[in-house]
């Protein structure tokens, strides 16, 4: 990196951390410091609301999610606009009825003490492990990449989101996010627009479309039954729904988001400029992975793009196979390269014989690079059984690296560091406040003035954030990190949801029924996601989210009914 880089890098966090703790100095009871004292518009509301939700995880897994997979993971999101409708329709109005500060004051309001602590326990697990992933994820990759120290990396990121959150809380998180989507979305454009003008010459925009097209990149819809595929129409249409309204109607790191507006009206408006800019966002970074992808048709891409790995697998004992597998890469890629401009060539004739086979020489090129790969990968295992041979999560840093010119790569660095800062702060915040109002205040000190409140939701946001920082520290990723966090919040998003829904709408079930409906939907779904892991019985993750909401509302009414029959009888 270029002095320069660094100037760009360094100067864009210390503006977003000097000014979140200026402008939100001088919190003086909870009310301020966890809600924002109410007085958020929509603007700060929906800025904040997708800052949480885009991490760092978003701006380096995706695009590298695209350049593997193609565009299907879209459909991730499809559910995600009704969700948003219902929270906007149906949780935000109770939730300002009730004036809570968490949504899981809600549950005893509704059930009983036992169904809040549950209800509080399942988001502090998931979301404390998120907050690891999510300082994890972008300094594992930057220290690969880069050769920065990997824990020095964990503790920037975490101690400058401390800083910040620890000081103005809520008001804080929701400032900063504005100016960390603004570094955010103007780094993503700008990345894309030089892709653009490195493509050779008369190879545009359309042609890098439908190029992509051709080699199957921009299949976006996928209508199939198959349950097994992570990404389908109806898997993003409904589990995609259940994740995302569970997400946004139950997860305290995005309720505490819009409950801190001035008003129900901008806290939905907050919601529905997520409802429209979302899935368009989320395109236009797939879209860029593609166009990375493109990229790498006409200029040699490194045969897997974990470098240090490479290095390990070239000075190994299968060296020799290393160095015939990369040597093959290199006259695969001349020839794919040929494959395309002939089909190019074939495009602007308009001659659909020589477009056939142009497409059908691509395709050949495509399967003989991807066996290329796999024999890369199956020698770096061999040589190292502990080398993570996933290495899409490298792809879009290693062309900022690579091919962005100064300045540039000092932006994009702190667009993955704005967004990891972002998300965490959001996460940290929303782990301090259910601490506070669901365990320490209901439970131990019930009665105690305002200051004492206050320093203990500091020193609860501190201590989440040291939390946060020893997992980062301690964990190790085995799949896409952004499919990771989807997986982690899967596992428990719909156990709380069917919680939620069960108090909403479904006046019959009470308490007791609801918590042991709900411990058992939750081992039902962990118990599913070992089977899949272990390939005894494959489902899709998104689906995990509809199996627990539904297993709480059934076992609910079984129990509710067992219950009142005995009291009959």
């Amino acid at each position: 990196m270029s002095s320069l880089d660094w100037l760009v890098l360094s100067s864009t966090l210390i503006f977003i951390v000097s000014y979140g703790v200026w402008r939100t100095r001088g919190s003086k009871d909870i009310s301020g410091y966890l809600k924002g004292d109410n007085t958020m518009k929509w603007g700060t509301v929906g800025l904040s609301v997708m800052a949480t939700q885009a991490s760092a995880i978003t701006f380096l897994s995706t695009p590298g999610q695209a350049y593997e997979s193609g565009m299907d993971f879209v459909q991730n999101y499809f559910g995600l606009p009704l969700a948003l409708i219902i929270v906007a329709a149906v949780f935000i109005p109770i939730f300002y009825r009730l004036k809570v500060y968490t949504a899981y004051e809600y549950l005893e309001n509704r059930f009983d003490h036992r169904t809040r602590i549950l209800g509080a326990l399942l988001f502090l697990v998931q979301r404390g492990l998120a907050a690891g992933i999510t300082i994890y994820a972008p300094a594992i990759v930057l220290s690969t990449m880069l050769g920065w120290n990997l824990t020095f990396t964990i503790l920037v990121v975490g101690i400058l989101v401390i800083i910040y959150t620890v000081s103005g809380g809520t008001r804080a998180v929701s400032l900063t996010q504005k100016y960390q989507m603004g570094v955010i979305m103007l780094g993503m454009v700008i990345a894309f627009i030089l892709i653009l003008q490195k493509m050779p010459e008369g190879v545009g925009l359309g042609s890098m479309v439908s190029l992509a097209g051709n080699m199957g990149k921009m299949e976006v819809v996928d209508f199939s039954l198959d349950f097994s595929k992570r990404y389908t129409f109806w898997s993003g249409i409904t589990g995609g729904l259940f994740l995302a309204l569970s997400y946004f109607g139950t997860d305290q790191s995005q309720v505490s988001r819009y409950i801190g507006a001035s008003s129900i009206t901008e806290s939905r408006m907050g919601l529905m400029f997520n409802a429209i800019f979302k899935i368009p966002m989320q395109f236009f970074i797939l879209l860029t992975g593609v166009m990375v992808f493109m990229f790498y048709q006409f200029e040699k891409p490194p045969v897997f793009f974990k470098q240090v790995a490479m290095e390990q697998g070239l000075s190994g004992p299968y060296a020799e196979e290393m160095r015939a597998a990369n040597e093959a890469h290199d006259q695969n890629f001349i020839l794919k390269k040929e494959a395309l401009e002939q089909l190019l060539q074939a495009r602007a004739s308009e001659d659909p014989v020589a477009m056939a086979e142009a497409r059908d020489l691509v395709d050949q090129r495509l399967a003989e690079h991807k066996a290329i790969r796999t024999e890369v990968k199956d020698l770096l295992v061999k040589t190292d059984d502990r080398i993570e041979v996933k290495d899409s999560d490298y792809v879009f840093l290693t062309f900022v690296l690579n091919y962005l010119p100064a300045g540039f790569i000092g932006l994009l660095l702190a667009v993955i560091l704005s967004a990891a800062m972002s998300s965490t702060s959001s996460e940290l915040n929303a782990l301090a406040s259910t601490s506070m109002v669901d365990f320490y205040k209901r439970w131990f000190y019930p009665d105690a003035s305002p200051k004492h409140y206050l320093t203990v939701s500091k020193l609860l946001t501190a201590g989440w954030g040291v939390l946060a920082i020893t997992f980062a520290l301690l964990a190790y990723m085995a799949e896409n990190l952004i499919e990771m966090v989807n997986i982690v919040g899967s596992l428990f998003y719909g156990t709380i949801l069917g919680i939620f829904i069960v108090g909403f709408f479904i006046k019959y079930i009470r308490g007791i029924a609801v918590f042991w409906a709900a411990l058992l939907a939750e081992a039902l779904v962990i118990t599913l996601h070992f089977l899949t892991v272990y390939e005894i019985f494959v489902l899709s993750y998104l689906w995990y989210n509809v199996i627990g909401c539904a297993l709480v509302i059934v076992f609910g009414f079984i129990f509710q009914f067992l219950k009142t029959e005995k009291q009959l009888s």
